[in-house]
């Protein structure tokens, strides 16, 4: 039996919904690969949660006038109620609960135990009227290596982390015009120079077949020392650190970041009597897989990594991470404090979510920004899927109709040999040596369009066109899942196990629905 695969979208900030942007990143190419292992019948744990302890919250919360402990209640409200609309099968969605806050205390007081971690002195930014350290999501100003606007921690725009005093003229996020003051504090951090020379080993190794964004960024990062990655902060939201050499301050959110991930996988499994990391544990050889944004790329490839290291090969190490660049909205990056934002569940309400996942696959910002736009989508959903995929129906429905009632039909070994080639075509999408959520869209499209052409032509025997239509629509379906999910309903047998048939009974390929209404 193939071992588990532990897919990790990483947990969204609670600070608000998800918007299409969100879903056309980690969680869509997340819940494809799952869906296709699932299809292969292997066995498969896809997980997320919320990441409650970043100060994004906190910097949101003061701009919306709310607490951040009720902006987290109801933001993660929304984000499990759009995973669920748009169809992305997380096995488990974790709350932030105290199994949540033990797992975390657990694995960095073990840390902590093993004197894995330092004592510290660095200089934040700080708020002298308020008495308020600035880090993270409380902080914004320009990166010391790109020069980009960012906030504290990392810059989305290079990747690169900046700590501390690093970032230029550093401004409060809640209040942009406080006058910003330097203070020290001593914090508790893992010196991640100890772990170059592992980390050196898994990225030549690991990391050579990953999206060429992510592994230049680690050439780069891996070029320059090594900052300090902060595991306590002197700030008043998150879990309290329980480390005597830190009193009055939290955990560094990014630094539950491997024990959350942990107990996600702990939830979305079937024995909540196991220990909440036993999944991660390295004898059990699970296979461990990150969708993320690049972004975040530097913690999960790093920090993140280091973290596993240095508890002594007690854990698995991520086998793969993949991830993904921006994506757009009519060419300008998101913006819910402008309204520049399409909803997805908002989406969903309007349009069938075939299209939405379709739209989004081909699409999708995988080494490079895309752009979501409202016409774009229309159009090519209903000239390139809809309209094509639909034709293909009715005349597979008339062939059948003209045979009249009859049993299973006889399938050519010409047939087989080309129902065979499209699979291992998808197979190539799908695997994640290549895995491409545009090009298994792209390859969906190109196939409806010569199976349509072919389904007319007098040498194309009926159970032929049957095959490869069964064959297109289990290969379309970790993407068309409500199309597929009714053929399954219907009785025709859709996974992607490389079977072969002499002959397949009848079915009627069901139509993929149209938008309800379309939008002003």
């Amino acid at each position: 039996m193939s071992p588990t695969t532990v897919i990790i979208a990483p947990p969204p900030t609670p600070n608000g919904n998800l918007h299409v942007g969100h879903i056309a990143g980690p969680y869509l190419a997340g819940d494809v690969y799952a869906r296709y292992l699932r299809a292969n019948g292997r066995p498969v744990v896809f997980t997320t949660g919320t990441d409650d302890s970043q100060t994004y919250v906190v910097a949101s919360a003061a701009k919306l006038g709310t607490t951040p402990q009720e902006l987290c209640a109801l933001s993660a409200k929304q984000i499990e109620r759009t995973l669920e609309v748009m169809g992305i099968s997380v096995d488990g969605f974790a709350p932030f609960d105290d199994g949540y806050r033990r797992t975390a205390l657990d694995f960095l007081t073990a840390l902590h135990a093993a004197g894995r971690l330092r004592l510290r002195t660095g200089t934040f930014p700080y708020l002298e009227r308020t008495g308020e350290y600035l880090m993270e999501g409380l902080v914004a100003g320009d990166c010391p290596v790109c020069l980009a606007p960012s906030r504290g921690g990392l810059c989305e725009s290079c990747g690169h982390p900046n700590n501390f005093s690093e970032l230029i003229d550093p401004r409060s996020t809640i209040d942009p015009t406080e006058p910003v003051a330097f203070r020290e504090a001593e914090i508790l951090v893992l010196p991640m120079e100890e772990y170059r020379e592992q980390l050196t080993a898994y990225h030549e190794s690991q990391g050579a077949g990953w999206r060429p964004h992510l592994v230049q960024l680690f050439k780069e990062v891996l070029s320059r020392p090594l900052p300090d990655f902060p595991i306590t902060f002197p700030t008043g939201w998150g879990i309290p650190a329980p480390f005597p050499e830190t009193p009055g301050q939290v955990l560094n959110a990014w630094a539950e970041g491997m024990a959350a991930s942990m107990y996600c996988t702990w939830w979305a499994g079937d024995d909540r009597a196991a220990a909440t990391d036993e999944a991660w544990r390295a004898e059990n050889s699970a296979r461990l897989v990150y969708f993320l944004g690049f972004d975040n790329g530097y913690f999960w490839g790093g920090t993140h990594l280091a973290m596993l290291m240095a508890h002594d090969g007690r854990y698995i190490l991520p086998d793969t991470i993949v991830c993904n660049e921006f994506y757009e909205l009519e060419h300008e990056k998101f913006s819910t404090s402008k309204g520049h934002v399409v909803w997805a569940e908002e989406l969903v309400d309007e349009v069938p979510r075939d299209l939405i996942r379709f739209y989004l696959s081909l699409t999708c910002p995988e080494n490079q920004r895309t752009n979501f736009s409202r016409a774009a989508f229309e159009q090519i959903t209903a000239d390139r899927l809809v309209a094509p995929w639909n034709r293909l129906s009715d005349r597979l429905a008339q062939r059948l109709d003209d045979a009249g009632p009859t049993g299973p039909l006889p399938t050519s070994a010409e047939g087989r040999a080309r129902a065979a080639a499209m699979e291992e075509r998808f197979h190539t999408c799908y695997e994640l040596s290549s895995y491409s959520l545009a090009r298994a869209a792209d390859l969906i499209i190109s196939q409806v369009q010569r199976l349509e052409r072919n389904a007319d032509l007098p040498g194309t025997a009926p159970g032929d066109l049957l095959l490869e239509t069964r064959t297109l629509l289990s290969c379309a379906s970790p993407i068309l899942i409500d199309v597929a999910e009714q053929a399954r309903e219907a009785g025709v047998a859709v996974d992607l196990r490389g079977e072969t048939a002499d002959e397949i009974p009848p079915f009627r390929l069901p139509q993929i629905a149209t938008p309800s209404r379309t939008a002003p």
